[in-house]
Parts: C-alpha cells; sequence; structure tokens
C-alpha cells in the first residue's frame, strides 16, 4: 500500500451468541466499520448416551462466516484481508486435517472432571508459576485432561482453537495465534507451548500447532473457499490491484484472535494508570501491563496473565458479564412475559428502593438456565429479600456487575501497584448508561465509555496495521480510535452529567 492510502479489510468477529462480518475501511485519518453480515451463534444439545453434551454448532458457525465473507466482498471488492477472532478455550480436534467431533462448549458440564485430573499431577501453584493463568474449570487444558481420559484424543494430531479452526478451514494452513494460545493454560509465560508441563499432563505434543504472532499473514483463501465465496474475477483482480499481492483476492491475517486481545488494542487508554472493562457476555477487568505479575497473592484473587498484541500482558479477571441480564431477558420470555432491555434498563434506573447486591462470580451463574430463580435462591440462602419484578432484577444485577467490576479494579491496582485513575468501558456494556455510571461511582475515578465495537475496531486495526493502511505502535493506533470514535465520559457522582471527549 502506497503511504496515506485507505483501504478496507474484513473482521470476522465470533461471539458467545452471535457473530459479524465488518467491512474496516482504513487509512492515517480513516477508520470506519460497516456490518456486512450478522448472524446468531446458538449452540446445541445433542444425547451423548448417557449424558446430553452442550456443543458449538461450528459448522452452522462457518456458513454463516462464509456467507458473510461473500457479502463483505461484494460491497466492498478492494478487501485485502480477513482475520478472525472468537471466544476463548474451546477447541476442535483434528486428524488428518479433517475434524473429529462436534467443539465442546466451556459451559458444557464435562469440563469440571478436568480440574483433579490436572491438579493432581501439577499442584494450582506451581500451574500458576508456569502459565500465570486465572483458574477456570473450562480452561483448555482441564477440557484436554477430559478429553484424553475418555480416549477423545487417541488417533487425533492437531488442537486448534475456535478462530485458528475457521482461519484453517478458509486458508488450509494450521496454526496457533498467540493470544488465544495463552488462553489454553499451556503456553508458558514465555510465549511459547510449554513442553514440560504437556508431557506432565500425558497430552501428545503433536497436538500443538506452530504459535504465530498477530498480524502474521496464515495464507490466501482457499479456490474452494473462493468458489463457496463466488468471487467474481473482477472482484478478485480489484483485491489484487488493492495490495495483498497475492492473485485470487485476500489473505488470511492473523489477528489478536482471543476477541478480548482484538477489545484491548481498540481502548483509547487515557494513561497507563487506565484500567480497562471489555463488557459482553464476560466483563474481563483489567490492565495491560509489560510483564505478567506471578505471585501468590495474584493466584489467590485468581488474575490472569493472558498474552495481549505486540508482547503485552493483560493481567485481569474474569467477571461474570451481561450473560446474567440476557438469561434473565430469555427466560422471562420463555414464560411469557413481555421483557425488552431497553425499556428494563429504563425503570431500573428510576428505582430508588433498594436492591440486593449478589456475587455476580457465584459458579452457579454460570451454566444456561433460569437465572431469576438462581438470583432468588441466591437471595434467599443469606436471608436477603429478593427483586420484586423484571426492573428490580435488572437493578440488582446491574449494581451487582459494577461492584464486581470495581472490586476488579481495586484488586488489580492493588497486585500490580500501579494506581487507577480513569476505568475505559469498551464492547457492549458501554451502551448500557446505567452500568457506566454504577461503575464510576464505586470506582471513585471517571469511566470512558466507547467504542462499543472495539473486539472488531482492533481485529481491524491490526490487519490494517499488517498490510501498511496504517503505521505505528499500539499508542499510534489508539490515537486513530480515540480521534474517530471519541468516548463519553462519566463521572464519578450521583448526579454527574455526560460529556464527549473533544
Amino acid at each position: 500500500m502506497s503511504a496515506g492510502a485507505t483501504g478496507a479489510v474484513a473482521a470476522v468477529d465470533l461471539g458467545a451468541t452471535s457473530g459479524r462480518v465488518m467491512i474496516g475501511r482504513v487509512g492515517p485519518d480513516t477508520l470506519d466499520l460497516t456490518e456486512a453480515a450478522r448472524f446468531p451463534n446458538t449452540p446445541v444439545t445433542l444425547w451423548e448416551g448417557d449424558r446430553p453434551g452442550l456443543h458449538w454448532d461450528i459448522a452452522e458457525l462457518y456458513r454463516n462466516v462464509v456467507d458473510g465473507l461473500g457479502d463483505a466482498l461484494r460491497a466492498e471488492p478492494g478487501i485485502v484481508s480477513v482475520g478472525v477472532d472468537a471466544w476463548a478455550v474451546d477447541y476442535g480436534l483434528l486428524r488428518g486435517g479433517v475434524l473429529q467431533g462436534i467443539p465442546y462448549h466451556y459451559r458444557d458440564e464435562r469440563a469440571a472432571a478436568g480440574t483433579p485430573l490436572v491438579h493432581e499431577r501439577v499442584p494450582a501453584g506451581e500451574l500458576y508459576r508456569q502459565n500465570g493463568l486465572q483458574y477456570l474449570p473450562f480452561n483448555s487444558l482441564y477440557q484436554l485432561a477430559v478429553d484424553n481420559a475418555a480416549g477423545r484424543l487417541d488417533g487425533v494430531d492437531t488442537m486448534l482453537l475456535i478462530p485458528d479452526l475457521i482461519a484453517y478451514w478458509l486458508s488450509g494452513e494450521r496454526v496457533a495465534e498467540r493470544t488465544n494460545a495463552s488462553t489454553t493454560g499451556l503456553l508458558g509465560v514465555d510465549g511459547t507451548w510449554n513442553a514440560p508441563l504437556i508431557d506432565a499432563l500425558e497430552l501428545p505434543r503433536g497436538l500443538f500447532r506452530p504459535v504465530v504472532d498477530s498480524g502474521t499473514v496464515i495464507g490466501p483463501l482457499l479456490p474452494s473457499v473462493r468458489g463457496e465465496l463466488r468471487i467474481p474475477s473482477e472482484v478478485a483482480d480489484v483485491a489484487e490491484r488493492a495490495g495483498s499481492g497475492i492473485p485470487g483476492g485476500p489473505v488470511v491475517t492473523a489477528v489478536g484472535s482471543h476477541d478480548t486481545a482484538s477489545a484491548v488494542v481498540a481502548v483509547p487508554l487515557r494513561s497507563e494508570n487506565a484500567a480497562y472493562i471489555s463488557c459482553g457476555t464476560w466483563g474481563l477487568v483489567g490492565l495491560e501491563l509489560d510483564r505478567p505479575v506471578l505471585s501468590e497473592a495474584a493466584r489467590e484473587a485468581n488474575f490472569t496473565n493472558e498474552g495481549g498484541v505486540d508482547g503485552r500482558v493483560r493481567f485481569l479477571h474474569n467477571v461474570m458479564g451481561l450473560w446474567l441480564l440476557s438469561e434473565c431477558i430469555r427466560s422471562w420470555r420463555a414464560a411469557g412475559i413481555d421483557a425488552d432491555l431497553v425499556d428494563l434498563l429504563e425503570r431500573a434506573g428510576s428505582l430508588t428502593t433498594p436492591v440486593p447486591v449478589f456475587d455476580a462470580n457465584d459458579q452457579r451463574f454460570l451454566a444456561p438456565g433460569d437465572m431469576p430463580s438462581r438470583i432468588a435462591s441466591w437471595c434467599a440462602e443469606r436471608g436477603v429479600a429478593a427483586p420484586d419484578g423484571p426492573a428490580e432484577y435488572v437493578r440488582s444485577i446491574v449494581e451487582s456487575l459494577a461492584e464486581a467490576f470495581a472490586t476488579a479494579v481495586r484488586t488489580a491496582s492493588a497486585l500490580s501497584g500501579r494506581p487507577v485513575d480513569t476505568v475505559h468501558i469498551v464492547g457492549g456494556g458501554a451502551r448500557n448508561r446505567l452500568l457506566c455510571q454504577l461503575v464510576a461511582d464505586r470506582c471513585g475515578v471517571p469511566v470512558l465509555a466507547g467504542p462499543v465495537e472495539a473486539t472488531a475496531i482492533g481485529n481491524v486495526l491490526v490487519q490494517a496495521r499488517a498490510h501498511g493502511l496504517v503505521h505505528g505502535d499500539l499508542e499510534a493506533l489508539r490515537a486513530l480510535v480515540l480521534a474517530t470514535h471519541p468516548p463519553i465520559e462519566y463521572l464519578p457522582a450521583a448526579a454527574a452529567t455526560l460529556s464527549r471527549l473533544q
């Protein structure tokens, strides 16, 4: 690309409940996103002989990705690159390049059996020193331990995390992008596969593909994919002239394939003392550091050290996020209750009566199900009056999330020794005015909300930099985000007013 040119890339952004394909048009002073396609990501429950198993409908997801990319290329023939990000920890198992079985969902109950299988070989403290990873019962190494014990790894030669699996089907190349590989628990703090740990868990070393950094060009689209996309020859010619340098149109480029890693790229951090909350189905709360924090205090606080783009460390804590709201809405609608989230948030914001603040991280809230009843049960166990009606439930959830987020911010600050003067909220939670204000109030510092589309923006920016559309370090990329997507400021007071940064 010539200096100062504006070009286009496509971001495949897969979330736990929906996916989309976004067109990003990027240049030195340009950062515009257009949605080309959006589709649901609905898990499926399959009977497995003695129990139901929860799986990702990966074939349907891939079909929607391909259809969405076709829409994107017809709308913008000059797209030079495609990047894929998704949620962490889940994976597909391959033999000879062929998927073996349907990937499990991290909320499937089978993962719980993995903890004793791993910890009897490598104690939790030693594990943290080796991988710096927060304990979550569904982390990849626990799932792999269960699969190994069940014989599901017999004859398997490759494990690909979900975004790497989609990239493989698009390009034919099997790699492990570093930011998402760091969530498996099997990557050392040096960013390479931890062979001694893999051996200690008796996992086949051959499962794990070469680790690549975000910004690496993985390869061109397969001819079969080009056929599925129905790319006319003139579209391929335009894409080639636009700068892909490879006949046949766009290439597949590794991005921060863990969606949080991409989201953090797009956080317009106001200072090095700013914390971030990437708030969607989950709330990822933490700081960006240059090196991991591997202290016993960090382990006991269940903080994780995950890989970030450009070798940064995402020191953070996973908190239940908007999942609590979406599951309540789903339960109410299933019961025939008219539940509109926008209306409920408006009503919840007007409430003056106290509502219970519950532990949003309680494991009972992890699995799908009747969320209002579980919240009521938590309250009953503690002799606390449960919320009365949907609006009170929504207010209780938002208050509880704000408290959990604020606690995580304070803990991150104490563990890292870095004072926090600002909190950035990106993702879907940035739209939730009540949540943003309550976080500001509970943290006692300003909250800067936005961009909402942080994950897709970060995905786009890493591709754009790899293909010469923009240049510089993360701070330069974030300056472009700030200039084109200024956040909204929430001041830490009950009567705070909103102001847009100039």
